[in-house]
């Protein structure tokens, strides 16, 4: 067993001495403050017996010792910082310092960006652990003594040093007694009183409370003043309370007695400042905190007797501030955690607690796999076991990585070495033995040679043993398994190299693509034409490399991970062997091409140097600024749409005036605007504009999106307000349940619909007016890789006109807050068909929902079709509840405060792009108003349509509501479907519950918008396993559809055709239902199977005349058999015509064409992936890919539109459709003008310097910290 050698994190530390007690030792050789909980043995938790009279502190400052110097809230790293304190309860003294040997103002000591936390290691040749003191002539255990010990912080960037300097109390137990002890204190009492009756005639006999609070003044006195005291040796309440008996703790203290006085003690009360360096003002201070608590823990009366005026104040804080532990990241689960809950020895094993955070758990593990090299095994087992017990998908994440690169825990050793029946602490561990022990039993047992490979593949990497490697894995990675393998020696020549070849190739016809490719490496490290030339000519040809080599070869033992994690193995391969990436080139080939994964091939491909494109005629690419793949993806589309992106470039023409009449007249997104929130707006389309004209004229082919827009994109005002309330709110969160005794907390389940409605969001209300649906339970999709954003550092500025501007280490402070916000809950969507509570939506068919529309229940064919040909309709609506969008992906957690992790930033894709909308109209003068003062501008002209609403009322007349909408949205949560048939689902006629009656509504579009968003809900909850799930079901996408079946008309066909249609998937609902009657049992067949097979049996026991089984049960059965057939035979070819004749309902109707202008995709799951968008050129007639930084053209049509068969395919998110007639005006992809370069520069020196004016030959920006506002003339080309 390894001992540990690992270190600890500063809130592990302070934890630790928090329960360390020098005088009290746990079990031998373990201290609670140097060591780590001793290793599993034999698969057992490790036990630590803690003394029963241990004190846990409560730390109390002492104010006059302690120098604690701060630099913004941190120790100062120019100055030596001290916190001196003592133990209320064991009267221990503590001075805790702290120093940066190396620091300096401009120093970055932890905690930091990239080291959250100090990291301490035990510093064992500067340490004196429990040094005994002084005459020891009492017990071991109150002897005076001393515990020393040092610690240094292990992080690359900081020089923190940490002394701990514990000592005994001052009054020893038996001073104690005499100060405390009834029976003493009556006993010196009645002494003096027997010796001068008269004199203490009257006098009662002090209560301990009195002793201590007579001795503690006469200290606290001589601190205070500055002339010497005396106090008569006859004073009456010096002799009832002290008396000689008291003497030798008196002159330990410094009273000195003189003939017939006592002087008291003389301290230097010059010193104005702490901390006192003067050995008698520590020692006075010392005993009279300790005498304060003896004070504190005597009985109420006794205190109240005593007058204590102040209380102790705890070190708690100062101590936190000292270690940097103020702060941190925790976990949301440890809010329901109760005080007193057991810790797991796993957290302290890896120097964290309980409440840490995902994120600073891997730092613990990853900062002590630095600190302790050889404790990897126990180390890994820790994080493995955390991440089991919180089930926490990111933590087990990072033990798949660390896995994948050929760590194993202790646990997989121990289980790999049972596997293979070896005793672990035999003597006899050499790789020979292993290795015979492994061939043994695979040869008894050759079944079980699967796993027993994996043990010895275990056990090769815990030893660090080729030999033993070669063997588990069969592959052969390097020029000595390669020879090995072919039984040849370096010293042979080409020719004997090929004949050994050829002997193996006889021996083991199977294994040939695994001899050539030993032949290949040893072509490679010689050099050698021979051999190359053998390899390209010979009858063998080019073999791919074996599936199972290609495994072994990028060490992947698990074939059903995700592509995205077979291609994270495949690159930390490539950073620890560069020189082998051919090698490594081909395993991720061989499992490309046995996943069918166009995922990896396309990482493959684009790998390949290809011809770049003209950059003064191509889009380009957004660099990704801490997985922002969603933003960039929405900037792209928002710069091919040309109106949105003249209007941004020409922004002072449009720019809305900030005058009070204006402010308080008009309305948007059904609410006013406030001053700051209209200059916010503003100061977002200003970083709008800077980007889109640096995407024109950079002369390199990607830019890089600015922090500042990425957080007022991304994050609205409102929330950020949220953000800043919620420090100083708190709230319960609902558990989950229970795991290993310890609650659960998260994702959150998604919130029961009330009020929104499925097919489409109105006028996107501003995120300010949802904020109800902000803390609502929802489902965590983190639907992306994680993407930035942050708090508005800006919001002061709210009495000016335009903002102020950023300081530059705003970036920094930025990069702090910008995170973690895509990767949230969904908030509650403000969705054009809501609804009352009442107004609930059942299901299309009573007993199955239908697989073309799930949301119908049945209506009449015969009920009255509303319609605005009904003349008995009014302006009253009724409007249906929606389901939940999905969220963004989610961004960088770099180092979340603590307001950012418990308000969980639930910004969802709508709420996102609704920001962008509304952020614009905010910023933008109105063209007109309507009737209720809502401003009427050019984005509500491009991106908004209105769409009615018809419900039936309790007098069957129908009510109508219009209102406006940007996104409809469709569902696939049932199966695939094609486009029509999603988008059905947004309008065909459902069931509402209103007033204790079902009552028919359906929707259309009264006013079709030119640019139709259409949002894919793929973010789903699997309620048995309460856990979030991404559909990835298949939508076919149509490059052209026509909405003439949706718009709102008065055409008496066409409302005779929706109700045929409505009809037909009512009766296939109810069709479809009784199929997967007849089609689901518990026996893997279906009925009519299942009672033929019931026939067969019966025919077999009918031999035996005990068992009854008569002829007419035989036929009974038989006739069963042939009907449900017939029937489920009847049901398949009713659903199939029924489909068809859906299908061709609306064929003919092709009066309003949209063409499909742009797809963002999403790969992955519902906790991690990518993002990215193709984006139509009509002009040029081709599909370009928008992936971050780059833009390619799209050469296989099939990729966009069909569906990717591998484990986790991508799958479309948001598809935008453009009117047909109008697509030339709006979409416009390429739109460059790139100056004139003198010379190539390189990317890095092109980017666009914010922080120096620019000039464009007619007009200055003058641009000055993080943001600028500036009169900019557009050059004439623009």
């Amino acid at each position: 067993m390894v001992e540990l050698k690992g270190g600890k994190t500063a809130p592990r530390l302070l934890e630790d001495l928090n329960q360390y007690d020098p005088r009290r030792p746990y079990t031998a050789g373990y201290n609670l403050l140097i060591n780590l909980p001793r290793q599993h043995e034999n698969g057992e938790l490790p036990t630590v017996i803690w003394h029963k009279n241990q004190c846990s502190h409560q730390w109390d400052v002492k104010e006059n010792q302690c120098n604690l110097p701060l630099v913004l809230g941190r120790p100062d790293p120019r100055a030596l910082s001290t916190v001196a304190a003592f133990c209320e309860r064991c009267r221990c003294h503590l001075d805790l310092s702290i120093e940066f040997p190396h620091g300096s103002i401009d120093s970055n000591p932890c905690p930091s960006r990239e080291s959250p936390l100090h990291h301490f290691v035990y510093q064992a040749e500067a340490s004196q652990p429990r040094l005994k003191v002084g005459n020891g002539v009492r017990t071991d255990s109150f002897a005076d003594w001393e515990d020393l010990l040092r610690f240094h912080c292990s992080t690359a960037d900081c020089s923190a040093k940490v002394r701990i300097h514990m000592r005994s109390p001052r009054l020893r137990p038996d001073w104690v007694g005499l100060l405390t002890d009834k029976a003493l204190i009556e006993s010196r009492a009645k002494k003096a009183m027997s010796e001068d009756p008269l004199r203490f005639e009257g006098h009662a006999v002090p209560s301990p409370g009195e002793v201590l609070s007579t001795l503690r003044s006469y200290i606290v006195n001589a601190l205070r003043d500055s002339k010497r005291r005396s106090i008569p040796a006859h004073n009456k309440r010096w002799l009832l309370c002290l008396g000689d008996r008291c003497s030798e703790l008196l002159e330990y203290i410094g009273f000195v007695q003189e003939d017939d006085v006592w002087l008291v003690p003389y301290p230097d009360t010059t010193a104005t400042d702490p901390p006192s360096s003067n050995p008698i003002n520590i020692l006075l201070e010392d005993v009279e905190k300790e005498l304060l608590a003896l004070l504190l823990q005597r009985p109420d009366d006794e205190k109240r007797a005593s007058k204590i005026q102040y209380g102790l104040n705890s070190a708690s804080r100062d101590l936190a501030i000292a270690l940097g532990t103020t702060d941190y990241k925790r976990n949301l689960s440890s809010r329901t955690s109760t005080p007193d809950e057991a810790e797991h020895p796993w957290f302290p094993s890896i120097g964290a607690k309980l409440d840490f955070h995902d994120d600073l758990v891997k730092f613990a593990y990853e900062r002590q796999l630095v600190s302790d090299p050889e404790g990897t095994p126990y180390y890994l087992e820790a994080l493995q076991g955390i991440a089991k017990g919180r089930d926490s998908e990111d933590l087990q994440t990072s033990v798949a990585i660390e896995a994948s690169s050929g760590k194993v825990s202790a646990d997989d050793i121990r289980n790999a070495y049972n596997a293979l029946g070896i005793d672990v602490e035999a003597n006899i561990l050499y790789d020979d033995y292993i290795i015979g022990n492994f061939q043994s039993r695979a040869a008894d047992s050759p079944r079980q040679e699967p796993e027993l490979r994996r043990a010895l593949q275990i056990i090769g990497q815990h030893r660090s043993s080729p030999k033993i490697l070669s063997m588990a894995s069969k592959s052969i990675t390097n020029l000595e398994q390669a020879l090995s393998w072919l039984g040849a020696t370096e010293d042979m020549d080409d020719g004997f190299i090929v004949a050994m070849y050829k002997v193996k190739e006889e021996e083991n016809p199977g294994e040939e693509s695994t001899a050539r490719h030993a032949v290949s490496l040893i072509a490679q490290h010689r050099n050698s034409s021979a051999l190359k030339q053998w390899l390209e000519t010979g009858a063998l040809g080019e073999v791919d490399m074996e599936i199972g080599q290609a495994y072994n070869r990028l060490q992947i033992g698990d074939r059903s991970i995700d592509d995205s994690f077979v291609l994270a193995t495949f690159e930390l391969a490539y950073q620890e062997a560069p020189s082998q990436v051919d090698d490594l080139r081909s395993a991720l080939k061989a499992i490309a091409k046995h996943r069918n994964s166009s995922f990896l091939n396309h990482f493959l491909r684009r790998d390949m140097p290809s011809t770049p494109y003209p950059l003064d005629a191509w889009p380009v690419g957004l660099d990704n600024i801490g997985n922002t793949c969603y933003l960039n993806s929405l900037l792209q589309f928002y710069f091919a749409m040309k109106p949105f992106r003249d209007l941004v470039l020409d922004f002072d023409a449009h720019k809305r005036d900030l005058t009070v009449n204006d402010l308080a007249t008009k309305t948007v997104g059904s609410r006013h605007a406030s001053r700051q929130e209209i200059q916010r707006a503003q100061r977002f389309v200003y970083e709008l504009r800077t980007l889109f004209q640096d995407m024109i004229v950079s002369p390199t082919a990607s830019v890089r999106p600015r922090l500042e827009l990425a957080r007022l994109t991304l994050l609205s005002q409102p929330v950020e307000a949220v953000l800043r309330r919620r420090s100083t709110t708190s709230g319960k969160r609902p558990s989950l349940g229970e795991i290993n005794g310890r609650p659960v907390v998260g994702p959150l389940p998604p919130p029961i619909p009330e009020t929104d409605a499925p097919n489409a969001d109105t006028s996107h209300t501003p995120p300010e007016s949802r904020m109800d649906g902000l803390t609502s339970n929802g489902v965590e999709d983190r639907s992306s890789e994680e993407t930035l954003l942050g708090n508005d550092p800006t919001e002061e500025a709210a009495d000016q006109e335009m903002p102020d501007l950023i300081p530059e280490e705003s970036e920094q402070q930025q990069r702090k807050v910008l995170e973690d916000k895509e990767n949230f809950p969904p908030t509650k969507a403000v969705i054009g068909r809501s609804a009352t509570p009442e107004h609930t939506l059942k299901p299309l068919a009573e007993t199955s929902p239908s697989r073309t529309n799930e949301q119908h229940r049945p209506v009449h064919a015969d009920h009255e079709l509303p319609g605005p040909h009904n003349p008995k309709i009014s302006d009253e609506a009724v409007i249906v509840p929606p389901t939940r969008p999905p969220p963004c992906p989610p961004r960088p957690q770099e180092e979340l405060t603590k307001q950012d992790v418990e308000f969980g930033a639930q910004q969802d894709v709508t709420e996102v792009i609704s920001n962008v909308l509304w952020q614009t109209e905010c910023a933008i003068r109105a063209t007109s108003f309507d009737a209720a003062g809502e401003q009427i501008d050019q984005i509500k002209d491009w991106f908004f349509g209105k769409q009615k609403s018809y419900t039936g009322n309790l007098h069957d007349d129908w009510v109508t509501k219009e209102q406006s909408f940007s996104t409809l949205f469709v569902d696939v949560a049932s199966g695939p479907k094609d486009i029509y048939e999603a988008l059905d689902g947004a309008f065909d006629v459902q069931q509402v519950e209103m007033e204790g009656a079902l009552r028919p509504q359906y929707s259309t579009i009264s006013h079709p918008p030119p640019v139709l968003n259409i949002l894919i809900q793929r973010a789903q909850y699997d309620q048995k396993r309460s856990s979030a799930f991404k559909s990835t079901n298949h939508l076919d996408l149509r490059e052209t559809i026509y909405l003439d079946r949706y718009v709102d008309s008065e055409d008496p066909d066409l409302i005779e055709r929706r109700r045929q249609s409505w009809e037909w998937k009512r009766v296939l609902g109810q069709l479809e239902a009784r199929r997967d009657d007849l089609k689901q049992t518990n026996f893997k067949m279906d009925v009519p199977e299942l009672l033929a097979a019931t026939k067969d049996c019966l025919d077999q026991l009918s031999e035996d005349d005990d068992l009854g089984v008569t002829a007419d049960l035989q036929e009974t059965i038989k006739q069963a058999a042939v009907e449900a057939k017939k029937e489920l035979d009847s049901i398949d070819s009713r659903i199939k015509d029924l489909k068809t004749n859906i299908g061709s309902q609306f064929v003919d109707l092709q009066t309003r064409p949209y063409r499909l202008q742009s797809v963002f995709i999403h790969r992955g799951t519902a906790s991690h992936g990518h993002y990215w968008i193709y984006v139509r050129d009509f002009e040029q007639d081709m599909w370009r890919e928008y992936n971050d930084d780059r833009v390619s053209a799209v050469t296989r049509i099939s990729q966009i539109f069909d569906q990717d068969q591998g484990p986790s395919p991508p799958t479309p998110y948001i598809l935008v459709y453009v009117r047909d007639d109008s697509k030339a005006e709006y979409v416009d992809p390429v739109c460059r003008d790139v100056p004139e370069q003198p010379q190539k520069a390189d990317k890095a020196d092109t980017v666009m310097d914010y922080n120096a004016p620019v000039q464009d030959g007619q007009g200055t920006m003058a641009v000055s910290g993080d943001w600028f506002e500036a009169d900019y003339v557009k050059p004439q080309s623009w």
